[in-house]
């Protein structure tokens, strides 16, 4: 019998050459070496404190942690930074999705450096409320500024945190005071949620808008209006130019509507282009304004006092909070209840009760 040819088909694999190893096990090695060892509170303060922004990011992870061991050594960080901080001037900045935020915020810090100042963004992402994620990509949006040498910006995500900013916003703000910034901006998700949270930790709120989209009736209501120092109307450029006037004017004359701030202050509105660059001075101008009769008048010393106090109770609650969960034994009587009350067993205020008294009584 004799052999058939063999053909070659479009199906037929040739035998390749070996590839070379893609990784070095020495390097991994050290990799793993390296990760392994963790900075202590006083080696990330001395970096914090001689401005080193990569000791500034590991002790803000370290503070965002949720894991109950790293708390004291967080703990420790912040209360080295502290006698460094509180000498910035703290920015908040709003606006609903699509406002041109980031451009804002890319455009307002870049003139800020370019006039000798050191800016640190704390931009907070929206989590998801299904799989908890984040984009974070707030880094990828400001190209130009996170390349700035006197810029650093931060993204964090919101999580469950009502308004918009992360869970450990307040001590990050802290922490990038003592590494040397003296302007903290904190970009709030901007979802039309409570904005409470923001302005009690910033100097200076500022609402973005946009004009022809239906926004000025919006606008008008009370809530966030009342809350803002400074009205910022943007993409006022092209053919938008006229329609913003118009809702310049208009959010002019609502705001004369409102109780007069505490602060002795009447809060103004402006236009810019981010994308043009145009109107970014005077914003900036404004703000100044702002500061130089909120420390004139004593007013800003005094708000940073009064906030002071609020996070006191925040933080307490926030570490009840925690605690109740974490307690030992809670969490299967949380279920045990939990299907109790979705069985119509028992209200879901009566299960509340007792779970808070079993805590109590542990």
């Amino acid at each position: 019998m004799v052999d058939k040819p063999k053909f070659n088909t479009a199906l037929h694999e040739k035998d390749g050459v070996n590839q070379p190893e893609s990784f070095s096990a020495s390097s991994i090695a050290n990799i793993t070496k390296l990760r392994r060892k963790q900075p202590t509170a006083t080696e990330l303060v001395q970096g914090i404190l001689n401005g080193n922004k990569t000791a500034l990011s590991r002790a803000i992870t370290l503070v965002e942690s949720t894991n109950p061991s790293h708390l004291e050594k967080a703990t420790n960080v912040i209360n080295q930074c502290l006698p460094h901080a509180n000498k910035s001037v703290r920015i908040g900045i709003t606006g609903v999705p699509g406002v041109g935020k980031s451009t804002f915020i890319e455009a307002f810090g870049k003139h800020l450096t370019g006039t000798g100042r050191k800016v640190a963004v704390l931009a907070v992402d929206p989590s998801s409320s299904m799989s908890h994620g984040s984009i974070l990509g707030d880094k990828t949006r400001m190209e130009e500024l996170v390349k700035d040498e006197n810029a650093y910006i931060r993204p964090s995500a919101s999580g469950d945190t009502l308004g918009g900013v992360a869970r450990k916003t307040r001590e990050a703000i802290i922490l990038c005071e003592a590494c040397g910034f003296d302007t903290i901006i904190i970009e709030t998700v901007g979802v039309g949620q409570s904005e409470t949270a923001v302005h009690s930790m910033v100097d200076f709120f500022l609402l973005l808008k946009i004009a022809g989209a239906g926004d000025e009736l919006q606008g008008i209501k009370r809530g966030i209006m009342e809350m803002a120092d400074l009205i910022v109307i943007n993409k006022a450029d092209g053919d938008n130019i006229k329609k913003a006037k118009l809702a310049k004017t208009e959010f002019n004359r609502a705001l004369h509507l409102f109780p007069a701030k505490n602060s002795g202050w009447q809060p103004k509105v402006t236009t810019c282009s981010a994308i043009n660059h145009d109107g970014i001075a005077d914003v900036w101008q404004i703000v100044s304004e702002y500061f130089e009769m909120a420390k004139g008048n004593h007013y800003f010393n005094a708000k940073r006092a009064e906030q002071n106090s609020y996070w006191l109770t925040e933080t307490i609650n926030e570490q009840l909070k925690s605690s109740f969960y974490t307690r030992e034994g809670i969490a299967p009587l949380l279920e045990q209840y939990k299907k109790a009350v979705q069985n119509n067993e028992l209200s879901p205020f009566a299960a509340a009760q007792f779970l808070l008294e079993k805590y109590f009584s542990k």
